[in-house]
């Protein structure tokens, strides 16, 4: 009897610790949700670079010079920052009461912000693009430079459209916009590289595809099949060309590509004002080149990985890494979780599969 119960308090003691568990999620979801309604739904995060690439430095030396050498160098490098910080102090302050009475800017250096578009089939990163955007260009003026890493194997046509014109203001404001694509900027991702001021890309990254595709399934012949009615009312001559469900017809059709094709001129029309250098009917057949036939065709204009590009600004340049993130609920917190998870087992599954295929 003893035993039983023992073995019931224990039962009870877990059953109300899982109670008590599920209680405190829903009090942290709801209290997490209802702060979430009355703070902003995202926030600006900047980084200075050239404290990361100084930091990359440190950590190597500290591992492979001499220690005491070692020691010696910090000791002669944080005596030049001091005497550096000193007279761009004293400068400043000289300089300050000048320009107060000139109404004139005090000199400083040049910065780059950087900004990181990677794009899906909607263009969802525009969401947090224009945020950052419009933070760049509330502090940066013409001595400065915008550039963007962009991955995207394009979309839709309203989606990247929205998100070249965030590009167009920064060169409304006539400020330096660098564009670098380090894997792809095709199709409505090209749509946005094109607008830059100087278009880099890796030597492999994959340019192009200035073209126009649109694909639709049609059940028609399966419903008609199992003598099911489908009933559409329009109003417009051209409200619907092309349906899932309805019996498609040649006029039809033939507005649909109508309507594509105009896309397509509408695209070649978009590249070409802004690449003039482009020979647009050669490029312009949905065709992608990796970055040295790009470069070839004028698609970009350097080879440079964005690695390179920023590590040579660190140098002249104070560089700016800018990011707006958007607070997420708990549920899709956990969301990511699982796909993370679920991401890294497939690719774990892939490469199995694959190193047995290519290096048995």
């Amino acid at each position: 009897m003893a035993e039983f119960f023992f073995d019931y308090g224990l039962f009870t003691l877990k059953l109300l610790t899982i109670v008590i568990g599920i209680i405190a999620i829903v009090v942290v979801s709801v209290a997490a949700s209802m702060k979430s309604k009355a703070a902003p739904e995202g926030h600006i995060e900047v980084t200075r670079v050239n404290d990361k690439m100084d930091l990359l430095r440190d950590t190597l030396s500290a591992a492979v010079v001499d220690e005491d050498e070692f020691k010696i160098t910090l000791k002669k490098r944080a005596k030049v920052e001091k005497a550096e910080r000193k007279a761009h102090l004293k400068t400043l302050k000289k300089g300050a009461k000048k320009n107060a009475e000139k109404d004139i800017e005090p000199d400083r250096k040049s910065r780059v912000f950087v900004l990181d578009f990677d794009g899906d089939i909607k263009a969802s990163a525009v969401s947090s693009l224009r945020q950052e955007i419009t933070a760049v260009l509330s502090l940066a003026d013409k001595s400065d430079e915008v550039l963007i890493r962009l991955e995207s194997g394009g979309g839709m046509v309203h989606a990247y459209g929205l998100a070249s014109s965030q590009l167009q203001r920064i060169k409304d404001r006539e400020i330096a916009l660098t564009i670098c694509v380090d894997k792809v900027a095709a199709s409505g991702g090209y749509m946005m590289a094109c607008l830059a001021s100087k278009l880099l890309a890796a030597p492999f990254a994959i340019i192009g595809s200035i073209g126009v595709v649109a694909q639709i399934p049609n059940f028609h012949r399966l419903l008609k099949k199992n003598d099911i009615d489908f009933e559409m009312i329009t109003a417009g001559e051209h409200k619907r060309t092309l349906t899932m469900f309805g019996e498609n017809t040649d006029k039809g059709r033939e507005k649909f590509a109508e309507d594509i094709e105009d896309v397509h001129v509408l695209f070649k029309e978009f590249v070409t004002s802004h690449r003039p250098q482009l020979n647009i009917e050669e490029v312009a057949t949905g065709e992608i080149w990796f970055g040295q036939r790009a470069l070839g065709k004028a698609l970009v204009d350097e080879l440079m990985t964005s690695d390179e590009y920023i590590s040579n600004a660190c140098e002249k340049a104070d560089v700016f890494e800018v990011k707006y993130k958007i607070k997420k609920t708990l549920p899709e917190k956990l969301g990511i979780a699982v796909q993370t998870a679920l991401d890294g087992t497939l690719l774990k599954w892939w490469d199995r599969g694959t190193k047995n295929q290519y290096y048995s």
